[in-house]
């Protein structure tokens, strides 16, 4: 049994027994019974009045949750669907007072979320507003505001204010690095801002400027006029400086009036400076007019240095008459300048050009080089080990010569396709002029080895005719009899005493042999013996007597002619 049955039942025993209480008071008083039925008739009226009255208020309260049920329910739909909330479903055998409550409970949950959902949507109209008004951009959170946005919506709103600030800030960040070249530019101009964007630009606080698409587009472009301004004033005191540099090698200006003037020659375009600049150029420039001819002087001797870094040939250099023209004047030096000016030019276009077949040039003079001292007799001589070297070095010129001209010739060949015109060194095309410079080097190796070979003929004719002598002190062998005689020394000198004594010679004892019989020339080469000398000995002294053939049959009253000696043998 529920405890409430049981209270109730109690309250029924309660009830009886005051009834049977009072039935025993009324009888103790000795109460008629009409008074006593009166009696216990107010006490049941008083009961059920009492009953009825809390019957009624329970009813009413019962009314009261139906009705607070009803309430919440409609409640509950609407903020389900303000909310964009599937509808809420109640619990299956739950009580009226449960119901109300768990739908009561809902409903203030559901009235906290739009209350939330309305402030954050106010926030953000408010964050966009301010934010599209900085960067003049359309807002697009277009929801009523007694609207209550979903959960999709607030978090489409989020990212649109994210894509919003992240633009703010990278334009932020954008304006704050153009102003800082605006103004650098400005102080390196001299130029005060004169319109009132510009002042804006520089006087007005980050904050309060608008960072709108075309003011970014604006600060763009008036940085892009101030740079293009100062190219064009750092080109014309580059120029300047340039030019002013030319006048003073021209004119021999001494160093310490270039020093007086060296701190505008470093840097700067500033307005000042350009003046500066243009000041000294100018009077530098009258200067040059009052001493033409040395600046032609000059100029001629910049020329023939352009000229050889060109290769120009001597037929393009003697086509510049003004070159050799000695009427000197304003009109000469005009054109000088404008051929000098012409060349560099011509150089910077062909500079890549120029200096493959530059560094092409010096590999072939240092080949020549070595390979003139390869040919030298005196290279055997002891110079610690360079010989080794300069043959490595030879070597590895002649192999990388070949693999120059022909990257040279195919970037030539490029180049002229591209250029639509020939490149021509001293005159000629380049491969030409390589074929040209083996063809004199082949040529005069020919030569030399021509040369040596006449050389070489004349040497032998003439060992036929006088004979060969030692070339070095060798041991001498005395002609005559092979048996030695007995040695006697006569002024410390150890002499023969051999039977053909007087044969001696008269040079300390020096003899002039013959060779032995030799066969005849052969007759496809005139001049030349059939057989060369194994070994060919000279002494200063015979080389003495070489010079001296024609007095020889004098020295000691003894003929020695070739004749004479061909009845001896070496």
């Amino acid at each position: 049994m529920r405890k409430s049955e049981v209270i109730a039942a109690e309250s029924v025993a309660c009830l009886n027994s005051a009834l049977a209480r009072l039935r025993d008071i009324w009888e103790e008083i000795g109460i008629p019974e009409d008074q006593r039925l009166q009696r216990t008739d107010t006490v049941r009226k008083h009961v059920n009045l009492l009953l009825t009255r809390m019957i009624e208020e329970e009813e009413s309260l019962k009314e009261r949750l139906l009705k607070s049920i009803d309430v919440c329910r409609k409640e509950l739909n609407g903020l389900c669907l303000e909310l964009h909330l599937p509808p809420f479903e109640e619990e299956e055998d739950c009580t009226i007072l449960q119901l109300e409550k768990d739908l009561r409970t809902r409903v203030e949950v559901m009235l906290k979320q739009k209350k939330e959902r309305l402030q954050e949507l106010k926030l953000l109209k408010e964050r966009e507003h301010d934010l599209c008004d900085l960067l003049c951009m359309p807002i697009l959170l277009n929801v009523d505001d007694h609207g209550v946005p979903s959960l999709e919506e607030l978090d489409q709103f989020r990212r649109r204010l994210a894509e919003l600030s992240a633009e703010k800030e990278r334009r932020g960040k954008e304006f704050v690095s153009v102003k800082r070249q605006i103004i650098l530019c400005m102080e390196e101009l001299d130029h005060l801002p004169d319109t009132s964007f510009e002042r804006d630009v520089v006087y007005e606080e980050e904050e309060a400027f608008c960072l709108s698409k075309e003011n970014i587009a604006s600060l763009h472009e008036l940085l892009f006029r101030l740079e293009e301004q100062k190219t064009k004033n750092q080109v014309l005191c580059d120029e300047l400086r340039s030019k002013i540099t030319e006048l003073w090698d021209r004119l021999n200006v001494p160093q310490e009036e270039r020093a007086a003037f060296s701190e505008y020659m470093t840097t700067g375009s500033k307005a000042k400076i350009m003046n500066v600049l243009q000041e000294e150029a100018d009077r530098l420039q009258k200067l040059k007019l009052q001493n033409i001819k040395n600046v032609v002087e000059v100029i001629r001797t910049e020329l023939t240095s352009y000229w050889d870094k060109c290769f120009y040939s001597q037929n393009q250099r003697l086509g510049f008459a003004p070159y050799y023209d000695e009427d000197y004047g304003e009109d000469l030096l005009a054109l000088h300048d404008a051929e000098i000016s012409r060349l560099k030019h011509y150089y910077e276009v062909h500079k890549e050009m120029f200096e493959g077949v530059q560094k092409w040039e010096e590999n072939w003079r240092l080949f020549l080089e070595l390979d003139k001292k390869a040919t030298d007799p005196n290279r055997f001589n002891n110079r610690g080990g360079n010989l080794l070297k300069e043959e490595k070095q030879r070597a590895k010129l002649q192999k990388m010569l070949p693999k120059l001209e022909e990257e040279l010739r195919v970037r030539i060949a490029g180049w002229e396709q591209e250029q639509d015109q020939e490149f021509f060194v001293n005159g000629k095309k380049f491969m030409d002029y390589v074929t040209e410079q083996w063809e004199q080097l082949n040529m005069e190796k020919e030569r030399e080895k021509q040369e040596r070979q006449i050389k070489k003929n004349r040497q032998l004719e003439e060992e036929m005719i006088y004979g060969s002598v030692p070339k070095t002190p060798t041991k001498r062998r005395v002609l005559g009899s092979t048996t030695p005689g007995k040695v006697r020394k006569l002024h410390g000198t150890s002499v023969s005493s051999a039977t053909n004594s007087t044969m001696r010679s008269a040079f300390s004892g020096t003899l002039c042999h013959s060779p032995v019989t030799r066969p005849p020339l052969a007759s496809g080469k005139q001049g030349l013996p059939s057989r060369t000398p194994s070994r060919v000995f000279k002494t200063p002294q015979s080389k003495r007597l070489e010079k001296n053939k024609e007095n020889m049959s004098q020295l000691n009253g003894t003929a020695m002619s070739a004749r004479t000696f061909k009845s001896y043998k070496i």
